[in-house]
């Protein structure tokens, strides 16, 4: 097997994250990096700090892949003289790319909030906050019967008719269609002036919105009628697996003690730690998890009826409110521990696409990339 190219490992990684799911303001995907070079050594980390840039260089990486973007706000240089500039320039010099995965990472399934679950073992049902799926039209077109199979193909080419994992999907019925050809038209079937009943097949697809005019063009392409019959509903969007934050149950109830300190066992130590707000012997079973700062969620987790909801970067006052108005237990952890349990989520898309390859090697940096370093009690 030859080795994979950085546009491969890119292609894997945004098929597992895919960069539409990134929210309007993030900045992600490959930051530098040739995407025809090889690639063979890759690592994985939360931050793309000074630290992990050095190490990641150092083991021979061809590709560090993180969560949190370096060049998240807009810049105007990255000159050397800046200090993310100065670490571009280190990846370029050593031929090692860098990639970022944020917010597209958060909302994937399985994505980051996935990972922190499985780490508490909390068994996820749903998002906290689901995408939709992608709207949907149905197509409902009327096609002489002898010349449905040449319809339907087309409107397979042009992307109708896929449901899931699923191709060339459609349904038909036959009936009696009928019209009446006036002065300046063109019928394929009939005579001007003669009313004209035709056995037809009412053929009904379904196909993504945002290809709505391709599909029409190709409808019209391939319909024999001059003026053909069809109909366009808008499908009701329903929420799909993909979004924000997770929701799930634990094997067996703990008390909110019990479970703080599971959560402190499962999760990298920092000096941050783990705090927990609530009756600590009150018992929990259903948890909400969401990945880095998680605290405009606290409506939607009280509304969810949870016992617990774990996340990071909470602040005093969200939570006193939150806890007054008789919200979930809360969890707070560091906002690096809590996302960590990604990188090897990370690592497992890219080694079960690519390990079988010669000479790939993968690991997830153990540098500890938490800003906060002391603490006092």
């Amino acid at each position: 097997m030859n080795t994979p190219s950085l546009a491969d490992v890119v292609a894997a990684l945004e098929s597992a994250y895919p960069p539409a799911l990134a929210e309007s303001w993030d900045s992600v995907g490959l930051v530098c990096g040739d995407p025809a070079d090889p690639v063979s050594t890759v690592v994985f980390a939360v931050d793309p700090t000074a630290a992990v840039v050095e190490d990641a260089i150092a083991s021979g990486a061809d590709l560090l892949v993180v969560h949190h973007p370096l060049l998240l706000r807009g810049v105007d240089t990255v000159g050397a003289h800046t200090p993310k500039g100065a670490l571009v320039h280190k990846l370029i010099k050593a031929g090692c790319a860098l990639y970022s995965a944020h917010t597209n990472a958060d909302s994937a399934d399985p994505g980051v909030s996935d990972a922190l679950a499985a780490a508490l073992g909390v068994t996820v049902s749903r998002p906290i906050e689901p995408k939709p799926v992608d709207p949907l039209d149905k197509w409902v077109v009327t096609v002489p019967v002898d010349d449905v199979e040449s319809v339907q193909q087309a409107l397979f080419a042009a992307g109708a008719g896929t449901i899931g994992h699923y191709r060339h999907c459609s349904w038909q019925v036959t009936g009696t269609g009928q019209f009446l050809a006036s002065d300046g038209a063109n019928p394929s079937l009939g005579r001007i002036g003669e009313l004209e009943l035709v056995s037809e097949a009412r053929v009904e697809v379904v196909a993504p919105r945002g290809i709505r005019r391709a599909v029409l063009d190709a409808l019209r392409a391939a319909h024999p009628y001059e003026e053909p019959a069809f109909d366009v509903f808008e499908l009701a969007a329903f929420p799909s697996s993909l979004g924000l934050g997770r929701v799930g149950v634990l094997a067996e109830a703990q008390t909110l003690r019990e479970f703080t300190a599971r959560v402190a066992a499962a999760l990298p130590a920092t000096e941050w730690g783990v705090r927990a707000a609530g009756d600590p012997d009150a018992l929990v079973r259903t948890v909400a998890v969401c990945g880095g700062a998680g605290d405009s969620f606290l409506d939607a987790v009280a509304a969810l009826g949870v016992d617990v909801y774990v996340t990071s970067d909470i602040r005093h006052h969200p939570a006193d409110e939150h806890l007054r108005a008789g919200g979930p237990a809360l969890v707070d952890v560091a906002h690096w521990a809590s996302e960590y349990p990604w990188c090897a989520q990370a690592k497992a898309v890219l080694d079960s696409a690519f390990a079988a390859n010669p000479g790939w090697e993968s690991r997830v940096s153990t540098l500890r990339t938490d800003p906060w370093c002391v603490s006092a009690h």
